[in-house]
């Protein structure tokens, strides 16, 4: 008489099949799932970059302003960062594969939703569905590869890995201002459907499944708690100040959602350090140098994504670029900062981490300061020396500041570590992304008052330059006397509103120049003597 299968007998008999894919006889398979997982993340990386160079269009196309349109950016990464450290349990439940094809559909068909969208709010719900998908592809990307690739070839695959992630970086503001200025916006979403169709149709065929035995439990008040916490805060930070809320701060339903935040807050403080098993073990940050680390990571991150999303904007709505020409600018910073890398990596090894670290914040910051000084007249040349700069910074910044953050903590503790690092990169962008576009729109205003006050119709520079704009509009252009002294004042007026939107741009970058220059001073406080950090790894 056969014996009944149990759920839990079958659940085995799926792990042996699964084990037995991991050591194929063929032993080119886990390079071909490889390239698999290259493409993806290759994918989720990019849709972090690509819409930046698209934004002008996108809020001409649906006639809405920066307010608004910066949740298209935030609403994709803070998506992600929900789902970073989500991904891991969920693949362990269900399997790795079923969960990165999951990722896989998600990304493309928030990718085709995004460019079949007739207004901003769907836009920014379809990109919410993107960045599930990408927050799911990326960290079960690296863990496949991880166990799948021996140790004597994993630091070589992990290589390939990264240069996928770092190439999206380089070329994603460079395709995307090629597809917009070729054909429209929404190319910069529906090229991903193809290339996502075809890497889940690559899953299904190459890679093996894999369930983890051993499932701990789900952290669902710390999971709750986050997900409401997130957008509540990023949405009061960027309504504050919007020109749609005439009542600033103090409009009830805000104050009402900014307490409801505050309450999720502390609950996810309270389950994190409280449940044995938390959504992301918030006890790792009571580690010095990794604590220490993070408060310098979530500082960078918000002035690296805020100033990212602001450069774009600016070269396409005050310097006239194409979009192309505005996404090309950024292809060097990449670059550069691949070559920096393992020069840093080199530094901290043989000197002391601080050193590229505190030279890369310092550089970085100068970099935004230089972009503060930006005018109508800048050229070409100086706003690539500050990108030159920016990718040379970042470059010594990100090894040595991950090395340093990691060498205190137990390798059992890596994986958890390793989702603090990415939720905290993810939420200081979002945070940097909604802080700066909400201090944009005040700027603006401000200075537009500052320039509205100062013109005094009844003065004789004001005449002067009335009587000029009239004179050169009727003879040069040949409009009549009386149209020709409106269309004087129109220019003047649109004049002093391009002014007052460089200004604004320049007061960003000069409080991200701020920003960054204080993640200096907790760098002193990381513990970087090697007979210390010797003692502390010997232990583990």
């Amino acid at each position: 008489m056969e014996k009944k299968r149990t759920p839990s007998h079958r659940i085995r008999m799926l792990v042996r099949k699964s084990h037995s894919g991991f050591h194929p006889k063929n032993d080119s398979y886990k390079w071909f799932l490889l390239g698999n997982i290259m493409l993806g993340t290759f994918m989720a990386v990019l849709d972090a970059t690509i819409v930046n160079v698209g934004l002008p269009k996108i809020m001409a196309s649906f006639g809405v302003g920066l307010d608004k349109i910066e949740w298209v950016i935030t609403a994709y990464m803070l998506a992600m960062a929900v789902m970073l450290p989500t991904s891991g349990w969920l693949a362990d439940k269900f399997g790795y594969k079923k969960m990165y094809f999951i990722g896989l559909v998600l990304f493309t068909l928030g990718s085709m939703l995004c460019g079949m969208s007739k207004n901003e709010d769907m836009l920014i719900m379809s990109r919410i569905i993107q960045g599930l998908g990408a927050g799911t592809i990326q960290p079960l990307g690296m863990a496949i590869i991880t166990r799948e690739f021996p140790p004597s070839q994993r630091g070589i695959a992990l290589g390939f890995w990264s240069i996928s992630a770092a190439a999206s970086v380089s070329f994603g503001p460079l395709i995307g201002g090629f597809l917009i200025d070729s054909f429209n916006w929404q190319l910069i979403f529906d090229v991903n459907v193809p290339f996502g169709i075809l890497a889940m149709l690559f899953t299904l065929v190459i890679q093996s499944e894999y369930i983890n035995t051993r499932l701990r439990k789900f952290d669902w008040v710390g999971f709750i708690s986050v997900t409401i916490f997130l957008p509540l805060t990023l949405y009061v930070l960027s309504e504050g100040n919007a020109a749609t809320n005439s009542s600033g701060w103090h409009t009830p339903y805000l104050l009402a959602f900014a307490a409801i935040a505050l309450i999720a807050f502390v609950v996810f403080l309270t389950a994190e350090f409280t449940v044995d098993e938390p959504l992301l073990d918030l006890r790792l940050l009571k580690n010095h140098n990794f604590g220490i680390s993070n408060v310098i990571l979530i500082i960078f991150s918000i002035g690296m994504f805020g100033s990212t999303f602001l450069m774009p904007v600016f070269l396409q709505n005050s310097l006239g670029y194409t979009a192309l020409q505005a996404g090309s600018v950024f292809l060097p910073v990449g670059i550069i900062q691949g070559i920096m890398a393992p020069i840093s990596g080199k530094i901290s090894d043989k000197v002391n981490p601080k050193i590229p670290i505190i030279l890369g914040v310092v550089l970085l910051s100068f970099s935004f300061y230089l972009n503060s000084k930006l005018s109508w007249m800048t050229e070409l040349n100086s706003i690539m020396a500050s990108l030159y700069l920016r990718g040379f910074s970042m470059g010594l910044i990100f090894t040595a500041l991950q090395t340093i953050s990691l060498i205190e903590i137990p390798r059992d503790k890596m994986a958890q570590a390793s989702a603090i690092n990415n939720s905290i990169r993810q939420l200081g962008g979002s945070l940097g992304v909604a802080l700066l576009a909400t201090l944009l729109t005040t700027r603006i205003t401000y200075h537009t008052q500052v320039f509205g006050t100062s013109v005094r119709q009844n003065s004789e520079i004001y005449q002067k330059t009335i009587n000029g704009l009239k004179y050169h509009i009727q003879y040069d252009a040949g409009s009549s006397p009386s149209n020709a002294a409106r269309q004087g004042q129109s220019l003047l007026l649109s004049n002093l509103g391009k002014q007052a939107y460089i200004d604004g741009i320049n007061d960003d970058f000069l409080l991200a120049g701020l920003i960054t220059l204080v993640g200096v001073i907790p760098i002193f406080f990381l513990h970087t003597k090697k007979s210390k950090l010797q003692k502390i790894t010997a232990h583990e």
